[in-house]
């Protein structure tokens, strides 16, 4: 990687994603789990034209990078911090795939409707004024509905989505009916749900849902994600994917 064509500053230092990428991280704006098994998840085509909405540091759209997914991909973000590092993470990786915008999810109307494939949102998972939120602002923003709630997403990604695209979201398992009301409120309709677990005998932490726009109704429920062995070891589907970052 071209660490010298980009600067780092206080905080901040580079995560290799393996086969030559890496994403520029700090305090306020990394990447966790969640994240990871969302890009996985949703699994796009070579060909698609995607969207990533609350992109962060971006860690999505550069995984999709790594494994060669997609022909274009638009990552937002309202925080200009973390576009800030974005944009000096395709300095980085000498990529022009990526379209980095400083925005509003809620006001991307020069986005052409009906043009994209795929869109994604790790979202915050408190609702607004629900448990006790981080002073940071940073923190507030990812974790609280501070500035979106399920209905602004659901609803920008319809005009986005092409008839049959897909909207891919990771959620807490006790917000799940929230989800897929708000998809269906907006003409998208919920086809397939698949819940996480840490170990096979504990309740699920994380719950990943696939609506498509247009749909008829059918979800299909997959068996859950299973992410630790009994002795504490990955299991083989978690090592699968995440094998590459960890090499």
């Amino acid at each position: 990687m071209l660490t010298d064509k980009i600067t780092l500053f206080d905080g901040e230092h580079i995560e290799d994603l393996g086969d030559g990428v890496g994403v520029v991280v700090s305090k306020q704006h990394t990447f966790g789990t969640d994240a990871m098994l969302l890009a996985n998840f949703a699994n796009p085509k070579r060909n698609d034209v995607a969207c990533d909405f609350g992109s962060g540091c971006g860690i999505i759209p550069f995984l999709w990078l790594r494994d060669k997914k997609c022909s274009e991909i638009t990552a937002i973000e309202i925080q200009e911090t973390g576009c800030n590092q974005m944009t000096r993470s395709l300095l980085l990786n000498e990529t022009d795939k990526i379209t980095v915008l400083n925005r509003d999810l809620k006001n991307i109307d020069d986005l052409k409707a009906g043009n994209f494939d795929v869109v994604t949102m790790n979202p915050p998972y408190k609702i607004e004024n629900g448990g006790i939120k981080n002073d940071e602002d940073f923190a507030t923003i990812a974790r609280h509905e501070t500035f979106c709630n399920m209905d602004d997403i659901a609803k920008s990604a319809s005009r986005l989505l092409r008839f049959g695209g897909k909207l891919c979201i990771c959620q807490r398992p006790e917000r799940v009916f929230d989800v897929m009301y708000s998809m269906r409120k907006n003409g998208i309709e919920p086809k397939t749900l698949r819940f996480v677990s840490k170990k096979g005998d504990t309740q699920p932490w994380l719950v990943l849902i696939e609506g498509k726009r247009g749909a008829k109704n059918g979800l299909k429920v997959l068996g859950n994600l299973v992410a630790y062995n009994n002795d504490g070891t990955l299991t083989e589907e978690m090592l699968s994917i995440t094998e590459k970052y960890r090499k």
